[in-house]
């Protein structure tokens, strides 16, 4: 079996309902709709392994996790990603696929858990800075146009943006490319009401 399914999910614990009041749900409905029409799209996949990344332990995983694979009783692989460079993470999801998702007869699906920028107003969690809302235009520009080449660069593009999900996107990317599957990258929902851009995205294959 090969990839069944890959998606891109944010992992702001305000969007859980135990965690957010229904004032601040609200302001990111957009998110939870669009993440909740993920989870729907997943589950009719029946995938046997789910592959999800995050740079974060924790709510990186239980949140993407509560949203798109609520009642999954299948195999769950969690991969934390750490502060090499983007490039690294995306040939380390290239090595994941050729060492072990393509010698596996399961149907996989691959999340990537991360935020963008957390720059994107003042009274956000790091503030302003003029770089936050530029990565996050530019990340949904190359997504769109599958350039690879400009998505592993935008760290050194755009070093100031605070975002945490860069390397966590490139290393679903990696996977991707080394199973030679031609997907469509879908831009699902995005939006920043808190000062951070929550990004949905799904990967017709």
């Amino acid at each position: 079996m090969s990839i069944i399914f890959a998606a891109i999910s944010p992992h702001p614990p305000i969007i859980l309902p135990d965690v957010g009041s229904p004032t601040d749900r609200l302001q990111v409905k957009k998110t939870i709709n669009t993440l909740e029409e993920l989870g729907e799209k997943l589950k009719e996949k029946s995938p046997d392994l789910i592959i999800i990344s995050s740079p974060h332990p924790d709510w990186g995983f239980n949140v993407p996790l509560y949203f798109l694979a609520k009642n999954f009783q299948g195999r769950i692989e969690k991969i934390l990603i750490g502060t090499e460079s983007p490039y690294y993470y995306f040939e380390k999801g290239k090595k994941l696929y050729q060492s072990e998702i393509s010698n596996i007869k399961l149907k996989t699906s691959v999340i990537a858990s991360g935020d963008l920028s957390h720059c994107l107003k003042p009274d956000g969690p790091y503030g302003f800075h003029p770089q936050g809302p530029k990565f996050d235009k530019d990340l949904i520009d190359a997504l769109k146009k599958k350039d690879i080449e400009k998505i592993l660069k935008l760290d050194e593009t755009y070093p100031e943006a605070g975002e945490c999900g860069l390397r966590s996107f490139c290393f679903l990317l990696g996977i991707l490319e080394a199973s030679e599957v031609n997907y469509k990258p879908e831009i699902l929902s995005y939006e920043g009401p808190f000062g951070v851009g929550y990004l949905v995205a799904n990967f017709k294959l």
